[in-house]
């Protein structure tokens, strides 16, 4: 991240799955970066999406450690308490949406609450969100997974509508939701097949380059791991 000063300080928020392993992986072996902090729902304090009062006292606890130029969220679910994502309009659930929606869309608003105050006032800073192709409306050919494309357009459009507010009082800050690629996990390891992926580590290294490259503006990005836009 070279973009970013020295001595930078980072955060990554859902530390313990995949991604986010490999994001606090490379954020330790940059030399730019002085410390990276990793939360999650087994750290202390531990972070839980569904539960405001943890993102509260997380970020709270960290504001002495801060502020922290870069900021990755790389948390959500694509599968909740045993259900996967709805192929057919027949499958919706209401209650399967409603969880799909706490912890994607809910959970994401809640995170940008808490966590953009950690954020410098000045000078560059970069708030990233892992997000998902199939949330592109735009982009959207192949149907199905209701919920998890709902909830995905739902948070991009809460992260857009927090970094036009939040990119008047921090100007160089730059924001983006991220498409990672197909990137095996226990997350997507029951709808791989057919599918090339993409490890971890090369979709950390292809996101912080393509990061690199951004510069601020009014609003957010949307990118892959290519550094092309993707439609909202």
């Amino acid at each position: 991240m070279k973009q970013l000063p020295e001595g930078y300080r980072a955060l990554v928020l859902g530390s313990s799955g995949t991604l986010g392993s490999a994001w606090m992986q490379a954020l330790e072996a940059e030399p730019r970066c002085a410390a990276v902090q990793g939360l999650s729902r087994r750290s202390q304090p531990p972070l839980v999406l569904e539960d405001e009062s943890t993102l509260r006292t997380a970020a709270e606890a960290l504001r002495a450690a801060g502020p922290f130029a870069l900021i990755v969220d790389a948390c959500g679910a694509l599968s909740l308490d045993g259900r996967g994502p709805e192929k057919r309009l027949d499958d919706l659930d209401p209650h399967a949406l409603a969880r799909c929606f706490e912890v994607n869309a809910i959970g994401r608003a809640l995170v940008l609450k808490h966590f953009i105050p950690l954020l410098p006032r000045q000078g560059r800073s970069v708030f990233a969100v892992l997000s998902a192709r199939v949330g592109s409306i735009g982009d959207n050919r192949a149907g199905g997974w209701y919920g998890y494309r709902a909830a995905k357009a739902a948070g991009n459009m809460l992260l857009q509508t927090a970094a036009i507010e939040c990119t008047r009082s921090r100007p160089e800050a730059v924001f983006a939701a991220l498409q990672p690629g197909t990137v095996p996990s226990a997350l997507s390891a029951p709808f791989l097949a057919g599918y090339p992926t993409t490890a971890a580590e090369l979709a950390v290294q292809g996101l912080m380059q393509a990061l690199d490259a951004l510069p601020a503006q009014r609003g957010a990005w949307f990118i892959d791991a290519r550094g092309q836009t993707i439609p909202w």
